[in-house]
């Protein structure tokens, strides 16, 4: 059974910066593509970063490019969101996902395989 687990998220002022990590276990996670996701109150799940398994590839959604940054670590078993300059519309719940055996970077969450239990990101203005 693939898990991943989150850690990272809390509450940070407009500006600043925050780093969110997954943990993944029981897969074989440098054959997978990573990606993030969040979801605010009443609003649908959206793309947030992506990165294949050798990180080659990375894809941003429009509203976090140039202010986030997604990496990887294979030999860790861990994905990381690197935030910076945040802002109040960042505010949601953040979720790591996985999708095994993939050599691109999906948006659509149907896509991917596994999910973290996600980790809430509050932005305060």
């Amino acid at each position: 059974q693939v898990q991943l687990v989150e850690s990272g998220g809390g509450l940070v002022q407009a500006g600043g910066s925050l780093s969110l990590s997954c943990a993944v276990s029981g897969g074989t996670f440098g054959s997978s593509t990573m990606g993030w996701f969040r979801q605010a109150p009443g609003k649908e799940r959206e793309f947030v970063a992506g990165i294949t398994k050798t990180g080659s590839i990375t894809r941003y959604a429009d509203s976090v490019k140039g202010r986030f940054t997604i990496s990887r670590d294979n030999a860790k078993n861990t994905v990381y969101l690197q935030m910076n300059s945040l802002k109040p519309e960042d505010t949601a719940v953040y979720y790591c996902a996985a999708k095994s055996r993939t050599v691109v970077v999906s948006t659509d969450e149907y896509a991917y395989e596994h999910w973290g239990q996600g980790t809430q990101v509050t932005v305060s203005s």
